[in-house]
């Protein structure tokens, strides 16, 4: 209940026209006409709820189209794109990397790999020429390293023109 006093310092009922906190919190509504209406008679509020829903979905499924588009664009806008299947520590200066390159059949171009240490440190960098001929090459690169590695990596790939062009 809220404490509302008067002007002399009595305690009284809440101010005329303002409900009780108790009010609101029993689930009593508050009274017809006080606080005003959202304009437009009964069901305004459902069609506008309607209306801004499907506003929401359509920006929703643009955006989505939109992404979808511009990472479709991206990659198939690569001519060559390459990852790492897999690579083994073989020693203390060497590591051997499983790399596979797709790419249209008579591009070339370089992937460059990268191997590093347990502190982070690049231990072993190497380019690696991939010919044209197929669009996809399976490769097992062996790089050699400063100190022992703990991982390989591949920092990307670059088309290179042929030779002659």
């Amino acid at each position: 209940m809220v404490d509302v006093r008067s002007a002399d310092g009595e305690r009284g009922a809440p101010a005329a026209g303002g409900p009780a906190r108790g009010d609101l919190a029993q689930g009593r509504a508050v009274p017809e006409g006080r606080y005003g209406r959202s304009g437009g008679g009964p069901g305004r509020d459902a069609r506008t709820d309607r209306r801004l829903k499907i506003v929401g979905l359509v920006l929703g499924v643009l955006s989505l189209a939109g992404i979808g588009w511009f990472g479709a664009d991206y990659i198939g806008g690569q001519p060559v794109s390459a990852q790492v299947i897999k690579f083994e520590v073989v020693s203390g200066r060497t590591v051997e990397v499983h790399l596979e390159v797709r790419k249209d059949a008579e591009a070339k171009g370089v992937c460059t790999l990268r191997a590093r240490a347990a502190d982070g440190g690049e231990v072993g960098r190497k380019d690696v020429t991939v010919a044209g001929g197929s669009d996809q090459v399976d490769r097992v690169v062996s790089l050699r390293t400063t100190r022992r590695a703990t991982s390989a990596e591949l920092l990307g790939c670059e088309p290179r023109e042929t030779e002659g062009h």
